[in-house]
């Protein structure tokens, strides 16, 4: 029998009166245990519910947290393919096609706006920065750190340097990076035109290592960047990119002879800023070394009709002239 804290025998058991207070707890009668049953029940009911909703909030905290993994997860870019393999074009300037501008100290640099060497003309235009970011398909896509890659492009006149009439004595607009941890390279030049028979377009090759680009034979991708159509828009109603309004009307991405397969879905930059401040170009570069290039560059030298430094033509630019 439960006792109090004088020592006498107890009158009530957990606030209930007990129906027979001389005799032992387990005697009390099926009444009093029953009403102690039920309140237990009742308790444990409550806690039970207490747990459970605890456990809801806990589950609703987390399906409030996964979305938010899921869309992080949705967010991040995944693996790209492999880059398409173009080509270099008449103007490369890798040695392929007359001038090797690779093999001139200096030309690994970040800042491709000026000429060096024994050229000191500037490419003057928009800023713009590109950032190539090299992914090892091989290597699971890892970063291709250590890739040489050299980038080119034509000025603001639609005009390539080492080929173009009136600055076959320059070399600006050409230029290699190395690719750091991130497997990223990143340059800073001005937004090129648009000139008859292409779409705007950045020139770029990708070598195993910085020893290798001497050699272009030894470059493991050969493609472009494509420019996004309301970006340059907005950069040729700019002083100095005139000619480039009326190009730009006369192609698009999908007739292009180089990004009409996919309308350049997979070599498309993407674009952030604006005329004053200048624009910064990005893309992701999958490179596969088990694979072998299919790019190059077309037949024949020097600037043809239609291309940087021609006459344009009339009609339809010529087969595999301006690239």
């Amino acid at each position: 029998m439960p006792e109090n804290q004088s020592g006498a025998r107890a009158s009530t058991y957990e606030g209930r009166p007990l129906a027979r207070p001389d005799e032992e707890l387990v005697d009390q009668g099926l009444g009093f245990d029953l009403g102690i049953l039920m309140g237990r029940r009742q308790l444990l009911r409550a806690f039970g519910l207490g747990a459970a909703t605890l456990g809801l909030a806990a589950c609703g905290s987390g399906s409030g947290s996964s979305p938010s993994a899921s869309s992080s997860s949705s967010s991040a870019s995944a693996a790209p393919g492999e880059i398409p393999d173009e080509t270099a074009g008449p103007y490369p300037g890798d040695g392929s096609n007359g001038p090797n501008v690779l093999e001139q100290s200096g030309v690994v640099r970040s800042d491709i706006r000026s000429s060096f060497g024994d050229a000191s003309g500037t490419a003057a235009g928009v800023p713009m920065t590109l950032e190539l970011t090299i992914k090892d398909l091989a290597n699971d896509s890892a970063p291709f750190t250590g890739a040489a890659v050299y980038v080119w492009h034509c000025d603001r006149e639609g005009r390539y340097s080492l080929y173009s009439e009136g600055v076959t004595d320059q070399n600006y607009l050409r230029g290699v990076q190395i690719a750091d941890a991130d497997g990223k390279v990143r340059f800073s030049s001005i937004f090129p035109a648009c000139y008859a028979g292409r779409w705007p377009h950045i020139h770029f090759e990708v070598y195993p290592d910085r020893a290798s680009i001497t050699d272009a034979g030894s470059a493991i991708a050969t493609s472009q960047v494509a420019l996004p159509e309301d970006t340059c828009t907005k950069v040729y109603a700019q002083p100095g990119y005139q000619t480039s309004v009326t190009n730009l009307a006369h192609v698009t991405l999908r007739n292009d002879n180089v990004f009409g397969d996919d309308a350049g879905t997979s070599q498309l930059g993407t674009v952030t800023g604006d005329v004053t401040s200048g624009y910064a170009v990005s893309l992701v570069v999958g490179v596969d070394t088990t694979t072998t290039p299919a790019g190059g560059q077309l037949p024949g030298g020097g600037a043809p009709a239609g291309g940087p430094g021609g006459t344009p033509p009339s009609g339809p630019p010529p087969s595999g002239a301006a690239s």
